[in-house]
């Protein structure tokens, strides 16, 4: 069994079965809707899908190094940027690659956005953007899709991937809005979707139910609208 703690905005705290406990875009101190009192941990591995501050906060990594000593798994670029501020235990991939470490299988996808750091009020190139699929040790996949707009490959992410389970942004304005990731759900064929990159904001306008809407009635898909520090078993 698997639990997934939504964090608010994009944000996961995942505890893996028979695995690591694993922490996605950690954005906690600066994030509005990151549940008051939340204790982050353990954290084994931290997974980065681009560089936007919204997704990576170089104060909130330093603390979750201090005291975890977590793996940092992102692309090359934001890899780079970590090591020149002495950030230990960064693993730099891209996409199309595969990474194998404490159990599960971390493979990076295309997302359709952008990504940069903001640092001294200049903009740092980040690499490209991307979405995130783990292979579990039970065999079962899970994709985090980072921020992304609908693009027709996400069908071979299902041929190529199989997630079951899919987390994909909702909140219209920087990602996907609920029209675009109900197609999103036709090229993936996830059994269960659990919305993110919405409510955080006034101006991310899309929900869950709408969604549920634009799925339609005969769809088999499951969403999945978590409450930020609650705990889904999966």
């Amino acid at each position: 069994m698997t639990s997934f703690t939504w964090l608010g905005h994009s944000t996961f705290h995942i505890k893996v079965g028979d695995g690591p406990a694993i922490l996605i875009d950690p954005w906690l101190k600066g994030n509005p809707a990151f549940p008051s009192g939340y204790d982050v941990s353990p954290v084994d591995q931290v997974l980065v899908t681009h560089g936007h501050f919204d997704h990576l906060d170089l104060g909130d990594l330093r603390l979750l190094v201090e005291k975890f000593e977590p793996e940092i798994v992102c692309n090359a670029e934001i890899s780079m940027w970590l090591e020149s501020k002495d950030v230990p235990n960064v693993v730099g991939m891209n996409k199309g690659g595969c990474y194998h470490s404490k159990g599960v299988r971390i493979s990076m996808t295309q997302a359709q956005h952008s990504s940069s750091i903001l640092e001294n009020g200049k903009i740092v190139y980040a690499g490209e953007p991307a979405g995130l699929v783990v292979r579990q040790p039970d065999g079962r996949a899970f994709y985090h899709a980072g921020d992304t707009n609908v693009f027709s490959d996400m069908s071979l992410i299902r041929r190529l991937y199989e997630p079951e389970l899919a987390m994909l942004p909702i909140g219209d304005r920087f990602t996907m809005g609920p029209k675009e990731a109900a197609l999103a759900c036709e090229f993936l064929q996830p059994n269960l979707v659990i919305p993110i990159h919405y409510k955080t904001f006034p101006l991310l306008t899309g929900t869950a139910a709408k969604l549920r809407e634009e799925l339609g009635a005969e769809s088999d898909v499951e969403v999945r609208e978590l409450e930020p520090g609650v705990a889904f078993n999966w």
